[in-house]
């Protein structure tokens, strides 16, 4: 039986990485974006292909319409088809209060977590409905339970952002139901990654992990095994779902 297809933006690490050395585990070939960091995702392309996937790199931004487009040209070319799309990759921009941020800091954030996530979903759409001659497949979309809580006092403008993928979920899977696709999200709460020291917070899994009523933060792999799930036949009749994996906040 051929190897299904998956293509993950922002895949060369933490949680993108995750998914994808999960999915290479479980059967997956794979198409890994990255922006900048070759090494890592070099690592991660070993790493995968150690468990038996065969990886394609594709270096390029994640806001950047012609880089989308050659990422998903990439997926075809090299394996004749496309099951899955994770729609991972994305920034939260510094820690600022709404009123310190500038209108550049808010399209920082909005073009790849936002318009660059639609594109990929575009791109997605197009080759795999079966009215447009695809075989079907199912599209996850990586969003953050800091749509529904607004992170207020941290960045607001990270949440917004990721409301605005919430409800392009479940619109477009209302959309393509009758294609053959699927799309759900799932809504990471505060997870293990270098995310938070990134947005210049190195101590806001310690800082909040007490919060959260689960009593730690989650993990890269933890989130990956969420993905996975709503991206399998597992999940036949699930579409249109943003799906917690917050330890309950």
């Amino acid at each position: 039986m051929a190897r299904k297809v998956m293509l993950i933006t922002g895949g060369g690490r933490g949680i993108g990485a995750a998914t994808a050395l999960l999915a290479a585990r479980r059967g997956h070939d794979l198409v890994l974006t990255y922006l900048s960091d070759t090494a890592r995702a070099e690592a991660t392309r070993a790493a995968c292909e150690a468990a038996g996937a065969r990886v394609v790199l594709a270096k390029g931004d994640a806001a950047k319409e012609a880089d989308i487009v050659a990422a998903f040209d990439a997926a075809t070319r090299t394996f004749g088809r496309l099951d899955v799309v994770v729609n991972n990759a994305g920034i939260t921009g510094g820690k600022r209060l709404l009123a310190d941020t500038t209108e550049a800091e808010w399209r920082a954030v909005f073009d790849p977590n936002v318009i660059g996530l639609a594109l990929s979903c575009r791109e997605a759409v197009r080759r795999m409905s079966t009215k447009r001659g695809g075989q079907g497949g199912t599209i996850v979309n990586v969003s953050s339970r800091a749509s529904e809580l607004g992170s207020g006092g941290e960045w607001v403008h990270y949440a917004a952002s990721k409301g605005a993928v919430d409800t392009l979920t479940v619109g477009l899977a209302r959309e393509v139901a009758l294609e053959g696709i699927r799309v759900n999200a799932v809504n990471p709460g505060l997870i293990a990654t270098e995310l938070h020291a990134n947005s210049g917070q190195p101590d806001r899994i310690e800082r909040l992990s007490p919060g959260v009523p689960m009593g730690r933060a989650g993990t890269a792999e933890e989130v990956a095994e969420a993905i996975l799930f709503l991206a399998s036949d597992a999940a036949s009749y699930i579409t249109a779902a943003c799906l917690p994996v917050g330890g309950g906040r």
